[in-house]
């Protein structure tokens, strides 16, 4: 016996023995082949010698298998000596994706996995080959994060296809993509991302550290159970401490900035870390237009991100206090008030917006707009018909939802969504101290708050009057050529050269990868 440690745990390795049916029979008791109907087993004869195949059904690519073996079944016993196991290894499988392990527990890892196992009859060996197909979608664009112009490819919930699309876009030979189990019963596959030469090595193995630390029996809710356990102090802190995205394009571009990807198999959102609070106000689109347009299309964003929070308590405050405006803005305010107090109304119309929306989620495309139009017609007409609320109370939630639907992640958005309830009801309870207050909290909650020991407001807080106008301007391409300092990383600067056209167009003579 061989002691391991796997997972955190101590745990006992048995090795494969050459009796091929106690091997069977061992492998039976850990995984229940006879009681599961998906794990099967072939036994076939190679080279004169009885060999069984272990396999998951619906796992396996039985093209690809069936062409092996019938090479494999070809073999005569002079084709088999000596060292029958690794003479077949070597000489005789011909798939590129093929390991000898020597523990049966690594049998059942693997095989559980998808890969199909070889065993031989005298053999204290046996092979895995990764002949694997998983039930998958196309790659299609994200809904969250649409563009009118660039890539339609999106990550899907295929591990290994969420790494190809990010090497197609990045062939930097300094890539890593470092693998790692975690759940000592889902064992998942997990995929820290970096470049080596570019991301803080520090930062990396911070990372890397705490999700090999995490001890749980799983993780089915994938990305997002990774992040509640490796990212500390979120649990009731409603701003995220990381991005996520689904687009390969926007994943390459935070990989050469400095940052860590976190893929987690069955799920196509990937984990970019760390992440500022102004990495959630940015968007693809204001990178696929003109510097001027995106500079234009990114103030609209900070000023509809800005009314979802202030607007309503604003509103709600001058309404209250007609005193505090000036002459000229005197019309602020309710010309026909409801049956119930404003701030019951507001929270009322807040909680009828996250109902609908909700209700629209869970509800079949085809009936969607019906669904909208229905509320539309109760809480929009109807209820401002019969006094329920205040016209100005519909008008301006209704702005207010606009900015949160204008907020690039929702995890951002929910987390203003809980900001603006919240200063809602202190600026109801205490008037102008309480809106000032509750400004004052978030503002220094936000300067304490990091993600993976960054300032969450950076770099606004520290100052850092470089990033700072790259982040309220759109910056052009040609001028992107420093990375983030708050990331520390190994190659801090880079040098954007824009070749002669002449140049580029000769070197593109002959050819070239059209892929």
């Amino acid at each position: 016996m061989l002691r391991a440690k796997v997972m955190g745990e101590d745990k006992e390795k048995t090795k494969i023995s050459t009796n091929l049916k106690e091997n069977i029979r061992l492998l039976d008791e850990e995984i229940g082949i006879e009681k599961n109907f998906d794990v099967l087993t072939r036994e076939l004869v190679i080279g004169g010698k009885n060999a069984t195949l272990l396999f998951v059904d619906g796992l396996t690519n039985d093209q690809i298998v069936t062409i092996v073996l019938q090479n494999l079944t070809r073999l005569d016993r002079n084709d088999m000596r000596p060292g029958s196991i690794n003479k077949l290894f070597k000489d005789h499988l011909g798939y590129t994706e093929v390991e000898e392990v020597e523990y049966l527990e690594d049998i059942a890892a693997k095989v559980l996995a998808g890969p199909l196992a070889i065993l031989m009859e005298g053999s204290d060996k046996a092979l895995i080959m990764d002949a694997r197909v998983y039930p998958i979608r196309s790659p299609q664009e994200p809904d969250l994060e649409r563009v009118v112009r660039g890539s339609r490819d999106g990550f899907v919930e295929t591990l290994v296809f969420n790494t190809a699309l990010i090497r197609r876009r990045i062939r930097d030979p300094k890539l890593r993509m470092e693998y790692i189990q975690v759940g000592t019963r889902s064992k998942s596959d997990v995929v820290v991302c970096y470049i080596e030469n570019i991301a803080n090595p520090d930062m990396v193995k911070s990372i890397k550290d705490k999700i090999e630390y995490i001890k749980i029996d799983g993780i089915p809710m994938a990305e997002k159970s990774v992040e509640e356990l490796i990212a500390p102090g979120s649990f009731w802190n409603p701003f995220p401490k990381v991005r996520y995205t689904e687009r390969p394009d926007v994943a390459a571009m935070h990989l050469l900035e400095g940052h860590v990807l976190v893929l987690v198999d069955t799920s196509p959102s990937v984990i970019i870390a760390p992440a500022t609070y102004f990495h959630h106000l940015q968007h693809a689109e204001e990178y696929r237009q003109n510097p001027t347009v995106g500079a234009y299309l990114r103030w609209v964003r900070f000023i509809g991100v800005a009314a979802s929070l202030f607007l309503l308590p604003l509103w709600f405050l001058f309404a209250n206090n007609p005193e505090l405006l000036p002459p000229q803005l005197s019309f602020i305010g309710v010309s026909k008030p409801g049956e119930i107090p404003l701030i019951f109304q507001f929270i009322l119309a807040e909680i009828a917006i996250d109902m609908i929306r909700l209700a629209t989620i869970h509800t079949p495309a085809a009936l969607a707009t019906s669904t909208g139009i229905i509320a539309a017609l109760l809480i929009g007409e109807l209820a401002t018909r019969v006094g329920l609320f205040a016209q100005e109370v519909v008008l301006y939630t209704a702005i207010a939802a606009i900015g949160t639907f204008l907020t690039p992640t929702i995890e951002m958005a929910n987390a203003n969504r809980l900001v603006r309830l919240g200063l809602l009801i202190l600026t109801a309870l205490f008037r102008v101290p309480g809106f000032v207050i509750g400004v004052a909290a978030t503002f220094v909650a936000l300067a304490l708050n990091k993600s993976f020991g960054v300032p969450y407001l950076w770099p606004l807080l520290p100052v850092n009057l470089k990033a700072l106008s790259g982040i309220l301007v759109r910056t052009p391409v040609s001028l992107r050529n420093t990375r983030p300092s708050v990331l520390k990383p190994i190659d801090s600067d880079r040098q954007v050269v824009a070749a002669p056209a002449r140049k580029r167009l000769s070197g593109r003579k002959g050819g070239g990868n059209g892929k």
